[in-house]
């Protein structure tokens, strides 16, 4: 991959977190050039890491093997006609980190016969700790395959799945869930206040314990609900504790959770795709 020339289509936070976690991969920066309308963005990118910045987007296209496509979904439509012309004379893989757009929207605007993989990233990638779903549409060869793993694995955990139909699972579990992880601490943060501890107590109280019982989870090879069951005693706080939560149909609730965020997904995909 250190040979490999990348473009990113967009400066914002994913591209910043794969341009970090590429150089932290002793890819050199002289492989990756950016493009962001925006001169300030273009400045802070070129002076924390190095990489060449275009206004344009098809001038920081021309010549890339990769192309990263890493703006809001609402202008993707617009950037891939801009694109069209250099991906149908090069023939780069196109990997789009844009939630919600399927391939079959992107291949018409793109021209069609174009090798795109489709991946959703999460925000934790800011912090090379991000999980990453991978779709890879008709026509990509393996060896693209490889190479769209090796840039998303820079941020961290990568899966790939086989129907492009569960991106959309993928989209209300990894990429909207830190935001529910987020929720439940903010919770037990105000629950703790509320019941008497003092407020940095329980800021730090309640972070260290989900870092703590996430690091278990990934350290161990056995099922989360062990996990759960070794931790608690009969009669015991932590039984108590879960027995509210089961009062409360606490998997019902996240069923709903996912469903929502998922069937979300879908209607905003049939929307772009209508665009």
């Amino acid at each position: 991959m250190k040979d490999v020339n990348i473009a990113f289509i967009g400066g914002g936070n994913m591209a910043t977190s794969l341009i970090g976690g590429l150089l932290a991969d002793h890819v050199s920066p002289a492989r990756l050039c950016v493009a962001d309308r925006d001169p300030a963005q273009r400045e802070r990118l070129a002076a924390q890491f190095g990489v060449r910045t275009c206004e344009d987007n098809a001038t920081c296209a021309e010549g890339a093997d990769v192309i990263v496509l890493a703006v809001k979904p609402q202008v993707l439509h617009a950037v891939c006609e801009g694109l069209a012309d250099s991906v149908q004379r090069n023939r780069p893989l196109l990997v789009s980190v844009a939630a919600g757009v399927r391939t079959d929207s992107l291949q018409r605007w793109l021209g069609g016969d174009v090798a795109i993989v489709r991946a959703m990233p999460n925000t934790p990638a800011l912090l090379q700790s991000g999980a990453t779903g991978l779709y890879a549409g008709a026509g990509v060869a393996e060896e693209q395959r490889d190479l769209a793993e090796a840039i998303l694995r820079a941020t961290g955990l990568t899966l790939w799945v086989d129907d492009e139909a569960q991106m959309d699972v993928v989209t209300a579990l990894s990429g909207s869930g830190p935001a529910y992880f987020f929720r439940i601490m903010e919770g037990l943060e105000k629950a703790a206040i509320e019941q008497g501890l003092p407020a940095q107590s329980a800021r730090l109280l309640t972070l260290q314990t989900a870092l703590g019982a996430a690091r278990m989870a990934i350290e161990s090879s056995e099922p989360i609900a062990t996990l759960r069951e070794r931790v608690t005693s009969p009669g015991g706080t932590t039984e108590q504790g879960l027995l509210a939560l089961e009062k409360g149909d606490i998997d019902a609730l996240l069923g709903k959770v996912l469903k929502a965020a998922r069937e979300r997904s879908q209607a905003l995909a049939k929307l772009l795709d209508e665009s």
